[in-house]
Protein backbone atom coordinates (compact mmCIF):
# COMPACT_ATOMS: atom_id res chain seq x y z
CA UNK A 1 0.00 0.00 0.00
CA UNK A 2 1.08 3.56 -0.68
CA UNK A 3 2.49 5.49 2.25
CA UNK A 4 0.79 8.78 3.03
CA UNK A 5 3.77 10.20 4.83
CA UNK A 6 6.21 12.61 3.30
CA UNK A 7 9.06 12.89 5.77
CA UNK A 8 6.51 12.64 8.59
CA UNK A 9 4.31 15.47 7.22
CA UNK A 10 0.71 14.92 6.05
CA UNK A 11 0.68 14.67 2.25
CA UNK A 12 -2.60 16.24 1.10
CA UNK A 13 -2.52 15.16 -2.56
CA UNK A 14 -1.65 11.55 -1.74
CA UNK A 15 -4.28 11.54 1.01
CA UNK A 16 -7.05 12.52 -1.40
CA UNK A 17 -5.89 9.95 -3.92
CA UNK A 18 -5.70 7.21 -1.30
CA UNK A 19 -9.13 7.95 0.19
CA UNK A 20 -10.62 7.60 -3.29
CA UNK A 21 -8.93 4.20 -3.62
CA UNK A 22 -10.19 3.10 -0.21
CA UNK A 23 -13.74 4.24 -0.93
CA UNK A 24 -13.71 2.21 -4.14
CA UNK A 25 -12.35 -0.86 -2.34
CA UNK A 26 -14.97 -0.49 0.40
CA UNK A 27 -17.72 -0.81 -2.22
CA UNK A 28 -16.36 -4.16 -3.45
CA UNK A 29 -18.94 -6.82 -2.44
CA UNK A 30 -16.16 -9.39 -2.00
CA UNK A 31 -14.28 -7.25 0.50
CA UNK A 32 -15.66 -9.03 3.57
CA UNK A 33 -14.71 -12.45 2.25
CA UNK A 34 -11.45 -11.70 4.05
CA UNK A 35 -12.60 -10.07 7.32
CA UNK A 36 -9.11 -9.27 8.65
CA UNK A 37 -8.13 -7.42 5.48
CA UNK A 38 -11.50 -5.67 5.40
CA UNK A 39 -11.17 -4.46 8.99
CA UNK A 40 -7.67 -3.19 8.33
CA UNK A 41 -8.87 -1.31 5.24
CA UNK A 42 -11.81 0.22 7.12
CA UNK A 43 -9.55 1.34 9.97
CA UNK A 44 -7.22 3.01 7.47
CA UNK A 45 -10.16 4.71 5.77
CA UNK A 46 -11.53 5.97 9.09
CA UNK A 47 -8.15 7.36 10.18
CA UNK A 48 -7.57 9.02 6.82
CA UNK A 49 -11.10 10.47 6.67
CA UNK A 50 -10.65 11.92 10.15
CA UNK A 51 -7.32 13.48 9.14
CA UNK A 52 -8.79 15.02 5.99
CA UNK A 53 -11.79 16.37 7.93
CA UNK A 54 -9.49 17.93 10.54
CA UNK A 55 -7.39 19.56 7.82
CA UNK A 56 -10.45 21.03 6.10
CA UNK A 57 -11.87 22.25 9.41
CA UNK A 58 -8.61 24.07 10.16
CA UNK A 59 -8.58 25.57 6.68
CA UNK A 60 -12.17 26.82 7.07
CA UNK A 61 -11.44 28.21 10.52
CA UNK A 62 -8.44 30.11 9.15
CA UNK A 63 -10.52 31.58 6.33
CA UNK A 64 -13.18 32.67 8.83
CA UNK A 65 -10.62 34.28 11.14
CA UNK A 66 -8.91 36.15 8.29
CA UNK A 67 -12.28 37.36 6.99
CA UNK A 68 -13.26 38.53 10.47
CA UNK A 69 -10.00 40.45 10.84
CA UNK A 70 -10.46 42.17 7.49
CA UNK A 71 -14.01 43.13 8.41
CA UNK A 72 -12.93 44.42 11.83
CA UNK A 73 -10.16 46.55 10.29
CA UNK A 74 -12.50 47.97 7.66
CA UNK A 75 -15.07 48.92 10.31
CA UNK A 76 -12.52 49.94 12.94
CA UNK A 77 -14.17 47.51 15.39
CA UNK A 78 -11.57 46.80 18.08
CA UNK A 79 -13.78 44.34 19.94
CA UNK A 80 -14.30 42.29 16.78
CA UNK A 81 -10.57 42.47 16.06
CA UNK A 82 -9.72 41.16 19.54
CA UNK A 83 -12.20 38.31 19.05
CA UNK A 84 -10.61 37.39 15.72
CA UNK A 85 -7.11 37.44 17.21
CA UNK A 86 -8.29 35.15 20.00
CA UNK A 87 -9.70 32.79 17.39
CA UNK A 88 -6.35 32.80 15.59
CA UNK A 89 -4.49 31.98 18.82
CA UNK A 90 -6.83 29.03 19.46
CA UNK A 91 -6.43 27.93 15.85
CA UNK A 92 -2.66 27.96 16.23
CA UNK A 93 -2.91 25.49 19.12
CA UNK A 94 -5.17 23.20 17.10
CA UNK A 95 -2.81 23.42 14.14
CA UNK A 96 0.15 22.43 16.31
CA UNK A 97 -1.80 19.45 17.63
CA UNK A 98 -2.63 18.43 14.06
CA UNK A 99 1.02 18.83 13.06
CA UNK A 100 2.06 16.46 15.82
CA UNK A 101 -0.60 13.97 14.75
CA UNK A 102 0.87 14.09 11.24
CA UNK A 103 4.19 12.89 12.62
CA UNK A 104 2.53 9.60 13.60
CA UNK A 105 2.87 8.20 10.10
CA UNK A 106 5.04 5.18 10.77
CA UNK A 107 4.01 1.69 9.76
CA UNK A 108 2.78 0.73 13.24
CA UNK A 109 2.19 4.16 14.79
CA UNK A 110 -1.60 3.76 14.89
CA UNK A 111 -1.37 0.49 16.85
CA UNK A 112 -1.73 -0.28 20.53
CA UNK A 113 1.52 -0.60 22.49
CA UNK A 114 3.27 -2.86 24.94
CA UNK A 115 5.27 -1.01 27.59
CA UNK A 116 7.92 -2.81 29.64
CA UNK A 117 9.59 -1.20 32.64
CA UNK A 118 12.61 -2.73 34.36
CA UNK A 119 14.38 -1.59 37.50
CA UNK A 120 18.13 -1.14 37.18
CA UNK A 121 20.77 -2.09 39.71
CA UNK A 122 20.25 -0.64 43.15
CA UNK A 123 17.70 -2.83 44.87
CA UNK A 124 14.78 -1.16 46.61
CA UNK A 125 15.72 2.33 45.46
CA UNK A 126 15.64 1.40 41.76
CA UNK A 127 12.54 -0.76 42.19
CA UNK A 128 10.67 2.14 43.77
CA UNK A 129 11.73 4.34 40.85
CA UNK A 130 10.41 1.72 38.41
CA UNK A 131 7.06 1.85 40.22
CA UNK A 132 7.04 5.64 39.91
CA UNK A 133 7.53 5.32 36.14
CA UNK A 134 4.63 2.86 35.93
CA UNK A 135 2.45 5.42 37.70
CA UNK A 136 3.65 8.22 35.39
CA UNK A 137 2.87 6.33 32.18
CA UNK A 138 -0.41 4.99 33.52
CA UNK A 139 -1.59 8.49 34.42
CA UNK A 140 -0.52 9.79 31.02
CA UNK A 141 -2.40 7.00 29.27
CA UNK A 142 -5.56 7.53 31.32
CA UNK A 143 -5.51 11.26 30.59
CA UNK A 144 -5.19 10.44 26.88
CA UNK A 145 -8.24 8.19 27.10
CA UNK A 146 -6.27 4.98 26.62
CA UNK A 147 -6.98 1.64 28.28
CA UNK A 148 -4.18 0.22 30.44
CA UNK A 149 -3.94 -3.52 31.10
CA UNK A 150 -1.40 -5.20 33.40
CA UNK A 151 0.05 -8.29 31.72
CA UNK A 152 2.94 -9.18 34.00
CA UNK A 153 4.48 -7.85 37.17
CA UNK A 154 7.44 -8.90 39.29
CA UNK A 155 7.24 -7.05 42.63
CA UNK A 156 10.26 -5.83 44.56
CA UNK A 157 11.30 -7.44 47.84
CA UNK A 158 10.52 -4.40 50.00
CA UNK A 159 8.87 -1.85 47.72
CA UNK A 160 8.31 -1.06 44.07
CA UNK A 161 8.71 -3.50 41.19
CA UNK A 162 11.49 -5.37 39.46
CA UNK A 163 9.65 -5.41 36.15
CA UNK A 164 6.21 -4.89 34.65
CA UNK A 165 4.56 -5.25 31.25
CA UNK A 166 1.55 -3.10 30.36
CA UNK A 167 -0.65 -3.11 27.28
CA UNK A 168 -1.81 0.40 26.36
CA UNK A 169 -4.73 0.40 23.93
CA UNK A 170 -5.97 3.32 21.87
CA UNK A 171 -5.42 5.16 18.59
CA UNK A 172 -1.74 6.00 18.01
CA UNK A 173 -0.66 4.60 21.40
CA UNK A 174 2.54 3.17 19.92
CA UNK A 175 3.18 6.25 17.82
CA UNK A 176 3.11 8.52 20.85
CA UNK A 177 5.16 6.23 23.10
CA UNK A 178 7.71 4.80 20.68
CA UNK A 179 10.40 7.38 21.50
CA UNK A 180 10.18 6.61 25.24
CA UNK A 181 12.38 3.54 24.95
CA UNK A 182 15.57 4.03 26.94
CA UNK A 183 16.95 4.58 30.43
CA UNK A 184 15.43 7.06 32.88
CA UNK A 185 17.64 8.46 35.66
CA UNK A 186 16.34 9.69 39.03
CA UNK A 187 18.22 11.83 41.56
CA UNK A 188 16.53 12.35 44.94
CA UNK A 189 16.85 12.10 48.70
CA UNK A 190 16.11 8.44 49.29
CA UNK A 191 13.05 7.70 51.44
CA UNK A 192 14.72 4.38 52.25
CA UNK A 193 17.95 5.92 53.59
CA UNK A 194 17.86 6.63 57.34
CA UNK A 195 20.62 9.22 56.82
CA UNK A 196 18.60 11.08 54.15
CA UNK A 197 21.38 10.90 51.56
CA UNK A 198 20.94 11.69 47.88
CA UNK A 199 20.74 8.64 45.60
CA UNK A 200 20.86 8.13 41.84
CA UNK A 201 18.66 5.37 40.43
CA UNK A 202 18.06 3.97 36.96
CA UNK A 203 15.11 2.20 35.37
CA UNK A 204 14.38 1.44 31.73
CA UNK A 205 11.26 1.69 29.59
CA UNK A 206 10.86 -0.27 26.36
CA UNK A 207 7.98 0.19 23.95
CA UNK A 208 6.91 -2.02 21.06
CA UNK A 209 3.73 -2.21 18.95
CA UNK A 210 0.85 -4.63 19.21
CA UNK A 211 0.69 -6.05 15.69
CA UNK A 212 -2.34 -6.78 13.53
CA UNK A 213 -3.35 -10.39 12.93
CA UNK A 214 -2.80 -9.80 9.23
CA UNK A 215 0.94 -9.37 9.79
CA UNK A 216 2.58 -12.78 9.58
CA UNK A 217 5.54 -13.43 11.83
CA UNK A 218 7.15 -16.85 11.34
CA UNK A 219 8.11 -18.51 14.62
CA UNK A 220 9.37 -22.08 14.71
CA UNK A 221 8.58 -24.24 17.72
CA UNK A 222 12.18 -25.44 17.94
CA UNK A 223 13.27 -21.86 18.63
CA UNK A 224 11.08 -21.53 21.73
CA UNK A 225 11.62 -22.44 25.35
CA UNK A 226 8.34 -22.28 27.30
CA UNK A 227 8.29 -22.29 31.09
CA UNK A 228 5.36 -22.19 33.49
CA UNK A 229 5.47 -20.73 36.98
CA UNK A 230 3.24 -19.50 39.73
CA UNK A 231 2.10 -15.95 39.26
CA UNK A 232 3.17 -13.42 41.88
CA UNK A 233 1.31 -10.49 43.39
CA UNK A 234 -2.37 -10.00 44.02
CA UNK A 235 -4.78 -12.52 42.59
CA UNK A 236 -6.42 -14.56 45.31
CA UNK A 237 -5.92 -18.21 46.26
CA UNK A 238 -5.62 -19.30 42.63
CA UNK A 239 -2.32 -17.47 42.32
CA UNK A 240 -0.68 -19.68 44.91
CA UNK A 241 -2.07 -23.02 43.73
CA UNK A 242 -1.56 -23.26 39.96
CA UNK A 243 1.29 -22.57 37.57
CA UNK A 244 -0.71 -20.46 35.14
CA UNK A 245 1.96 -17.87 34.37
CA UNK A 246 3.88 -18.36 31.11
CA UNK A 247 7.41 -17.36 30.15
CA UNK A 248 8.53 -17.78 26.53
CA UNK A 249 12.15 -17.42 25.45
CA UNK A 250 12.93 -16.98 21.75
CA UNK A 251 16.39 -18.50 21.70
CA UNK A 252 17.69 -17.09 18.37
CA UNK A 253 17.17 -13.51 19.56
CA UNK A 254 17.21 -13.96 23.34
CA UNK A 255 13.85 -12.18 23.63
CA UNK A 256 11.90 -13.17 26.74
CA UNK A 257 8.20 -12.43 27.24
CA UNK A 258 5.92 -13.45 30.07
CA UNK A 259 2.27 -13.13 31.01
CA UNK A 260 0.43 -13.88 34.24
CA UNK A 261 -2.67 -11.71 34.18
CA UNK A 262 -5.19 -14.47 33.45
CA UNK A 263 -6.23 -17.54 35.45
CA UNK A 264 -6.00 -19.60 32.28
CA UNK A 265 -2.56 -20.89 31.29
CA UNK A 266 -3.85 -21.25 27.73
CA UNK A 267 -4.87 -17.59 27.49
CA UNK A 268 -1.63 -16.44 29.12
CA UNK A 269 0.30 -18.46 26.56
CA UNK A 270 -1.69 -16.93 23.70
CA UNK A 271 -1.04 -13.43 25.03
CA UNK A 272 2.67 -14.17 25.49
CA UNK A 273 2.89 -15.41 21.89
CA UNK A 274 1.30 -12.18 20.68
CA UNK A 275 3.83 -10.24 22.73
CA UNK A 276 6.66 -12.26 21.21
CA UNK A 277 5.37 -11.60 17.69
CA UNK A 278 5.21 -7.91 18.52
CA UNK A 279 8.79 -7.91 19.79
CA UNK A 280 10.04 -9.68 16.68
CA UNK A 281 8.12 -7.27 14.48
CA UNK A 282 9.61 -4.33 16.36
CA UNK A 283 13.08 -5.73 15.71
CA UNK A 284 12.28 -5.69 12.00
CA UNK A 285 11.06 -2.09 12.19
CA UNK A 286 14.18 -1.05 14.08
CA UNK A 287 16.39 -2.91 11.62
CA UNK A 288 14.93 -0.83 8.80
CA UNK A 289 16.18 2.22 10.68
CA UNK A 290 19.59 0.61 11.33
CA UNK A 291 18.91 1.00 15.05
CA UNK A 292 18.13 -2.48 16.33
CA UNK A 293 21.69 -3.21 17.46
CA UNK A 294 21.82 0.01 19.48
CA UNK A 295 18.46 -0.64 21.13
CA UNK A 296 19.33 -4.19 22.13
CA UNK A 297 22.72 -3.04 23.43
CA UNK A 298 20.94 -0.41 25.50
CA UNK A 299 18.77 -3.04 27.15
CA UNK A 300 21.82 -4.84 28.47
CA UNK A 301 23.04 -1.92 30.56
CA UNK A 302 20.53 0.11 32.56
CA UNK A 303 22.94 2.84 33.60
CA UNK A 304 24.70 6.06 32.66
CA UNK A 305 25.44 5.30 29.02
CA UNK A 306 21.93 4.92 27.64
CA UNK A 307 19.88 7.64 29.29
CA UNK A 308 17.11 9.51 27.50
CA UNK A 309 15.81 11.59 30.40
CA UNK A 310 17.02 12.83 33.77
CA UNK A 311 14.66 13.47 36.70
CA UNK A 312 16.34 15.55 39.42
CA UNK A 313 14.22 16.09 42.55
CA UNK A 314 17.04 17.20 44.90
CA UNK A 315 18.87 19.51 45.45
CA UNK A 316 16.74 21.30 42.82
CA UNK A 317 13.74 20.38 40.65
CA UNK A 318 14.52 19.74 37.00
CA UNK A 319 13.45 17.11 34.47
CA UNK A 320 15.39 17.23 31.21
CA UNK A 321 15.25 15.18 28.04
CA UNK A 322 18.85 14.50 27.09
CA UNK A 323 18.05 14.05 23.38
CA UNK A 324 16.04 17.20 22.68
CA UNK A 325 17.09 19.52 25.51
CA UNK A 326 13.46 20.07 26.58
CA UNK A 327 13.28 20.66 30.33
CA UNK A 328 10.88 21.72 33.06
CA UNK A 329 11.04 22.54 36.75
CA UNK A 330 7.53 21.23 37.39
CA UNK A 331 8.66 17.74 38.28
CA UNK A 332 5.47 16.76 40.11
CA UNK A 333 3.33 17.44 37.05
CA UNK A 334 5.60 15.22 34.94
CA UNK A 335 5.51 12.40 37.48
CA UNK A 336 1.73 12.78 37.46
CA UNK A 337 1.70 12.00 33.72
CA UNK A 338 2.22 15.39 32.07
CA UNK A 339 4.83 14.21 29.55
CA UNK A 340 3.30 15.51 26.31
CA UNK A 341 6.00 18.17 25.83
CA UNK A 342 8.70 15.49 25.89
CA UNK A 343 6.78 13.19 23.54
CA UNK A 344 6.13 16.01 21.07
CA UNK A 345 9.75 17.17 21.03
CA UNK A 346 11.18 13.70 20.53
CA UNK A 347 8.69 12.90 17.76
CA UNK A 348 9.54 16.17 15.99
CA UNK A 349 13.25 15.48 16.35
CA UNK A 350 12.83 11.96 14.96
CA UNK A 351 10.81 13.25 11.99
CA UNK A 352 13.42 15.96 11.37
CA UNK A 353 16.19 13.38 11.34
CA UNK A 354 14.32 11.29 8.77
CA UNK A 355 13.67 14.33 6.56
CA UNK A 356 17.38 15.08 6.63
CA UNK A 357 18.02 11.58 5.30
CA UNK A 358 19.68 10.35 8.47
CA UNK A 359 18.55 6.93 9.69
Amino acid sequence: MRSLSCGGIFDWDNALERISELNALAEDPELWNKPDNAQKLMRERTRLTDAIDRYRALENALDDAVGLIEMAEDEGDQEMLAEAEADLAALQEKTEAARLESLLSGEADANDAYLEIHAGAGGTEAQDWAQMLVRMYTRWAEKAGYKVELLEESPGEEAGIKSVTLKISGDNAYGWLKTESGVHRLVRISPFDSQARRHTSFSSAWVYPVIDDSIEIEIEDKDLRIDTYRASGAGGQHINKTESAIRITHEPTGIVVQCQNDRSQHRNRATAMEMLKARLYELELKAREDASSEVEAGKSDIGWGHQIRSYVLQPYQMIKDLRTGVETGNSQAVLDGDIDQFLAASLAAKAGTKRAGVE
